[in-house]
């Protein structure tokens, strides 16, 4: 199908270092790999070596991103960004982040290879920490490469009591709060951020598709909801005269699933629940449950939380309940960049792929990135819509298909580069 000359070894190879790169584990028989830990130095001293093997330059900067840069033919040329993260949740998949920066990898080994540069440079990033699973922070690695990580978050502690200042001492990073706050490249220095990851979602396997070229990465909001009624013994109070916090509750999770899918696109989970206090023979006094969100339109998915907040007033009122509604994120629609969306769509066209766009519900270090540089992402499709979870699987001739995609895309943003400078 594709136009590009790739043996079939090159997607292999890449198959190969996941399961390789799937060892590098903090334990045994699961892939869990935490922000600065020593399986996080196993995961670099294996891509610092495949990198200058391509002819790169190595480096690992503050808070732990491994960067390699592939130079320009040209002197002062602008740099193209590509990358993904290096971190997983607890009890991973192999592909999620990984991936990503193992195509393009595979597509810088085979511009070295043929002795190509291009009149752009290229910096490969492994995040240091996207997932935010060891300090409940999430995008570290993204945030501090861009300037706008916030220095008191180096407090914060993990389950071992262990301060992330100190455990980037020990990792051999520098939590210099003025190198965590300064972006490593101007905008003007940049070309963009371009982003291959797993689709982690059903719709590609179901259109049978291997590629969908991502319009954008949903907002989305949580919101805290508490519900306080009044606790009582289970066999003695009159089910008329209870105030069933843990019922309303219900009512109001309901809702929130009928209202939603009412709402082609959008997405609503209430994914945690915690019942007060929580015996078999007492009525629940109080529940707290969280609320996710999300939905490419921003105005439609603040209506939906509008029209969500009148329904669940209701329900309180009707059962004598008091609501507190409390927001903790709101997170805007970040859309992928038009030009570069036109180029991914362009690749695909020339590499006789079938063009589908598709935006991404789950959050990605491009959102990170947006705020320094134009975003572009290309999803990969994965087995039955898994992720986070060791049954993630990719096929080996959608890995293929990723990198000749990725490496037509690098021969588009040449020629456009060539033709400005015309």
């Amino acid at each position: 199908m594709s136009e590009i000359a790739m043996p079939d070894s090159v997607a292999h190879t890449v198959m190969e270092r996941c399961d390789l790169l799937a060892t590098c584990s903090e334990e045994a028989g699961c892939v869990t790999r935490r922000f600065a830990t020593p399986p996080m130095h196993q995961v670099h001293e294996l891509f610092a070596n495949w990198m200058r093997t391509a002819g790169m330059t190595v480096q690992i900067d503050a808070v732990g991103n491994l960067i390699g840069r592939y130079e320009s033919n040209r002197a002062g040329a602008q740099t193209l960004l590509l990358g993904s993260h290096l971190d997983t949740v607890r009890n991973a998949g192999k592909y999620d982040g990984l991936l990503g920066v193992l195509v393009a990898l595979a597509c810088l080994e085979r511009l070295y290879a043929r002795g190509e540069r291009l009149p752009f440079a290229i910096e490969l990033l492994g995040f240091a920490e996207e997932e935010g699973l060891r300090y409940q922070s999430v995008y570290i690695g993204s945030k501090a490469i861009t300037g706008t990580f916030d220095v008191q978050a180096l407090a914060l502690r993990d389950e071992d009591g262990i301060a992330m200042v100190d455990a980037l001492r020990a990792f051999g990073g520098n939590p210099d709060p003025a190198l965590l706050r300064s972006p490593r490249w101007s905008p003007e220095e940049l070309l963009g951020y371009c982003e291959v990851h797993i689709e982690q979602g059903p719709v590609l396997e179901a259109k049978q598709l291997p590629l969908a070229v991502v319009t954008g990465i949903v907002g989305q909001q949580r919101i805290l909801v508490t519900f306080k009624g009044e606790a009582g013994h289970a066999g003695t109070l009159p089910m008329k005269q209870r105030h069933d916090a843990l019922c309303a509750a219900a009512e109001f999770v309901l809702a929130a699933e009928m209202l939603g899918q009412r709402e082609s696109g959008l997405v609503a989970t209430v994914g945690q629940l915690q019942v007060q206090p929580g015996a078999s023979n007492v009525i629940p006094g109080e529940v707290t449950l969280s609320l996710d969100i999300r939905h490419e339109d921003d105005t439609k998915r603040d209506l939906y939380a509008d029209q969500l907040r009148e329904r669940v007033d209701r329900i309180c009122r009707e059962r004598g309940i008091t609501l507190a509604w409390q927001p903790v994120q709101r997170s805007p629609t970040v859309s992928c960049a038009p030009s570069l969306i036109k180029r991914w769509r362009q690749a695909l066209l020339e590499e006789k792929y079938p063009v589908f766009m598709l935006p991404s519900g789950a959050g990605h270090d491009a959102v990170t990135m947006s705020t320094l540089t134009d975003i572009a992402m290309l999803f990969v499709r994965c087995k039955g819509g898994i992720s986070h979870h060791p049954a993630e699987s990719v096929l080996e001739e959608d890995v293929a298909a990723a990198i000749v995609a990725l490496e037509r895309f690098l021969k588009l943003t040449a020629k456009e580069v060539e033709d400005e400078r015309i």
